[in-house]
């Protein structure tokens, strides 16, 4: 299930490179959540009882998702019409680091100092990934990075904001109400944005890419997320995201060509060792256990 979840997730890098061929970048988030939305709420009404959100907790922490974590995601199609997809990938992996700092804020969870390092460590990775020029700081592909970069903050935040509100809803019908209405705002902000579906929407190859997106790298990938957590745990759930990177360079640069420099490989190993160094209590007990 883990090698099987970092596939599908890494795969969505590429696949995101490819869709944004054919769509407009906010339309195609809408689409990709549309489809999910569907797809996870007919599963939740099907097999759970409690499918419909009820109470302040609930509705608060659907707009954190949908706003934040689903909607913020439209930033990633966006940044990713000039940035490769492996480098993407190797930014969202900043995620759990980012977490930890909207946790301190909000919901005053204490970091170690150790963990304040690990965190240092995670944003001096990411400009080795992001690698701005002091003398052309808007030049490159530099906007699309920090473009990227406000994706992972935003998708930090709406983890936190769900965790504060501390829902009872079955996690299932949780995140399909809350892509429903991040897919709502995704298309509201597509049209104000004046983007118009062409009739390069219904070549195969789009249509393959929408349905990829919404069918696999999202509602059967979050079906197979949750099973892990369930069974695993938190922690173990998250390390997935480690993987997911390398899946989406392995298949950028040998499917679609992308060239990537070292100093983005030293970035990620920055992150990685940041990650290691914020959750290294849960690494030793994890270590232990498997002894």
């Amino acid at each position: 299930m883990f090698v099987a979840l970092a596939t599908l997730w890494g795969l969505s890098f590429p696949a995101i490179s490819v869709g944004l061929e054919f769509v407009p970048p906010l339309l195609l988030a809408a689409f990709r959540y549309d489809t999910a939305a569907i797809v996870l709420l007919a599963y939740a009404i099907l097999r759970t009882d409690g499918w419909r959100p009820r109470g302040m907790n609930h509705f608060q922490a659907i707009a954190g998702g949908g706003l934040f974590l689903v909607a913020g995601n439209g930033l990633l199609f966006i940044g990713q019409q000039t940035v490769p997809s492996s480098v993407a990938a190797i930014m969202t992996s900043l995620v759990p680091i980012v977490t930890a700092l909207w946790a301190f804020v909000l919901l005053g969870e204490r970091l170690s100092r150790v963990g304040v390092v690990g965190v240092g460590l995670g944003f001096v990775g990411l400009a080795f990934v992001i690698q701005p020029d002091p003398a052309n700081l808007l030049g490159g592909d530099t906007i699309g990075r920090l473009i990227i970069l406000g994706q992972v903050a935003s998708v930090s935040l709406g983890g936190v904001i769900i965790q504060r509100a501390g829902p009872t809803l079955d996690r299932l019908p949780l995140v399909g109400w809350s892509m429903g209405l991040g897919a709502v705002v995704l298309h509201v902000l597509s049209a104000l944005a004046g983007e118009r579906p062409t009739i390069a929407i219904a070549d195969p190859t789009a249509v393959a890419a929408i349905v990829y997106l919404g069918v696999f790298s999202t509602a059967i990938a979050f079906l197979l997320y949750f099973s892990i957590l369930e069974r695993y745990g938190a922690f173990q759930a998250a390390l997935v995201g480690y993987l997911v990177p390398i899946v989406a360079t392995t298949v950028g640069v040998v499917v679609l060509g992308e060239a990537i420099g070292w100093p983005t490989f030293v970035g990620f190993g920055l992150v990685a060792l940041g990650f290691g160094l914020l959750k290294r209590r849960a690494l030793a007990e994890l270590a232990g256990a498997r002894l």
